[in-house]
């Protein structure tokens, strides 16, 4: 009941958010959490070219999701998976022809800076020296589902189970392994390579792990349809994926 009324909350907030934006030429982005850094610094150079102001609602993908779905205002939802756009495409929450994918990432496990902690395999998760493994909450959040489909992938997920400790986000997990509370976890390269309280003890290469999607798409119910269309466009210029490039993220082949 208090998530549901501190959900009602936010989205009151938000729309009024988006009343103001729609009239001062804003662009509110729903991203996940995970290109927090990316984005504020493809944001600020996208208004210092001209372009409209950006206004960033990070959160986990699911949450976002959710949000947008229950009427908060959005002119783009940006993903880190796969799955949640497709919830919103299914509604016709999606403007028709917008919908992209952009990025991609990989996972690594990281460990507090001062730990001496080796990380050989993710075999040597199930030993133990890993009491406690810091997810995004596995069954919701897309860097938690991603951590557990590879740990299934290796026989390893009913060996850990026990040890995980889900989080609200991707971000909440880095931060409970830089507290130096837990031994472990398991987040995507560009969050570690902004800490310097982690280091990655064991990094998971494109081939052997899941494959990570971050869609793009115009919300249908934008207020600033052209707007948003055309910070899409610039989120995919050369530009743009510098930037995205620069902080770790791969650029999606394909459709």
């Amino acid at each position: 009941m208090r998530r549901r009324f501190a959900t009602v909350l936010l989205i009151a907030a938000l729309a009024s958010t988006g009343a103001r934006a729609a009239m001062a030429g804003e662009i509110l982005v729903f991203a996940a959490v995970s290109l927090t850094d990316a984005l504020q610094e493809i944001g600020t150079a996208y208004e210092k070219s001209g372009g409209d102001k950006i206004v960033l609602n990070l959160a986990a993908s699911n949450l976002l999701a959710r949000q947008i779905q229950e009427g908060a205002p959005a002119d783009l939802f940006l993903s880190a998976d796969e799955a949640k756009m497709d919830q919103l495409e299914k509604r016709g929450l999606l403007l028709a022809g917008t919908r992209k994918s952009v990025l991609s990432n990989t996972l690594v496990i990281v460990v507090p800076a001062d730990s001496s902690l080796k990380i050989a395999s993710p075999k040597d998760l199930a030993g133990s020296k890993v009491r406690a493994l810091a997810l995004a909450e596995p069954q919701s959040v897309p860097a938690g589902i991603y951590a557990k489909e590879y740990l299934r992938s290796l026989k390893l997920w009913s060996a850990v189970i026990d040890k995980v400790v889900p989080t609200e986000s991707v971000r909440a997990a880095l931060a409970a392994v830089e507290s130096g509370n837990l031994d472990a976890g398991i987040v995507y390269k560009t969050d570690a390579a902004i800490s310097k309280k982690v280091r990655v003890a064991y990094e998971v290469s494109k081939a052997e792990g899941p494959k990570i999607s971050y869609p793009f798409a115009v919300i249908a119910g934008s207020k600033q349809r052209e707007a948003a269309r055309k910070f899409l466009a610039y989120l995919e210029s050369p530009a743009a994926l510098e930037v995205f490039q620069k902080y770790g993220f791969l650029i999606a082949k394909g459709p």
